[in-house]
């Protein structure tokens, strides 16, 4: 979930020590809630994955509802949908698709594989950014580029010689891919508010699991880990995020955001034993040192003074 972290329409220049520091908290702890999602994901026996992902999608939805009728109220609840538009309603769209991949992905390929493809996403945005707008790309995101692709071509052999299923790699790269599709429309568009968009993710996803789950009826259990995963993995994350983001530098908010990648296999091996294989460590440590990497220059880069005497502020003269 670290495709809008980069985006320049989530910093607040304005902000204060001590907001930003609440930001960087805020970011921390919305990577925390969305690394545990394979893990809850894990304890869950329902056979069918469009029964999951239509309550999950439905509890994070209501999360959501509630959660911004709190913030803003009803009136501006519904001014924010509308105020959406065509970008709003296609970053829906990217995240529909992506939460209901990461659910039918678990079944065939492992947490560890899923996640650490995802750490390239803010990369992988940046290569989306210029082909679609020409946007400027230097030299140093090049290079980190060439290894996350590096990184995710290690990670997919797998599936070329039978290691691991090519859909579940195939849906974690389509995750992937709709992640970075969502960050470049947020680039561009960075008035956009995340929360609502995220939400209609969430409905529309409910709306196409419903059309396609052979049951509804769960168990008992079953609903309270459908519950974490819908509220807490990731209705609670979107919340921490929108509510974040916007107060922290990009670069900043984009290395808390890693933390997901590298927690997430994590939780999996030490309640469930799941032990990312070679490839996929390799892989991973590929992708995610040429993100750390990145975002370490990126950072000393906005950072750097203009001139003699500033501290990376331009002056207002």
């Amino acid at each position: 979930m670290t495709d809008a972290a980069s985006s320049p329409g989530l910093v607040t220049p304005t902000a204060s020590p001590r907001e930003e520091r609440v930001g960087m908290l805020l970011v921390f702890l919305s990577a925390l809630m969305w690394s545990f999602g394979g893990t809850i994901a894990r304890f869950i026996t329902v056979g069918d994955s469009w029964t999951v992902i239509f309550w999950r999608s439905v509890w994070a939805a209501a999360f959501l509802l509630s959660f911004m009728a709190w913030r803003d109220g009803w009136r501006g609840m519904l001014r924010s949908f509308r105020d959406m538009g065509l970008p709003g309603l296609a970053v829906g769209f990217c995240f529909a698709i992506a939460s209901t991949s990461f659910v039918v992905a678990l079944a065939y390929t492992t947490v560890a594989n899923i996640l650490l493809m995802q750490a390239g996403v803010p990369l992988l945005a940046a290569l989306f950014a210029w082909v679609l707008f020409r946007e400027r790309v230097t030299v140093v995101t090049w290079v980190a580029i060439a290894a996350v692709i590096t990184g995710v071509a290690i990670m997919v052999s797998e599936s070329l010689d039978g290691a691991v299923s090519p859909v579940g790699d195939g849906l974690a790269l389509l995750i992937a891919f709709m992640f970075s599709i969502a960050t470049v429309i947020t680039r561009r568009f960075s008035s956009v508010r995340m929360t609502p968009a995220t939400c209609l993710g969430t409905i529309l996803a409910a709306g196409l699991a419903a059309s396609q789950a052979s049951t509804f009826a769960v168990s008992a259990s079953d609903m309270g880990f459908l519950f974490a995963f819908g509220v807490v993995n990731l209705g609670i994350g979107l919340a921490f995020f929108a509510t974040g983001a916007r107060l922290v530098p990009a670069a900043i908010a984009a290395l808390l955001g890693t933390f997901e990648p590298i927690l997430g296999p994590i939780w999996v091996w030490l309640i469930h034993s799941e032990v990312p294989s070679g490839r996929t460590i390799i892989g991973g440590a590929v992708v995610v040192t040429a993100l750390l990497v990145h975002i370490g220059l990126e950072f000393k880069r906005q950072a750097r003074p203009q001139r003699a005497g500033v501290t990376g502020v331009p002056s207002p003269n």
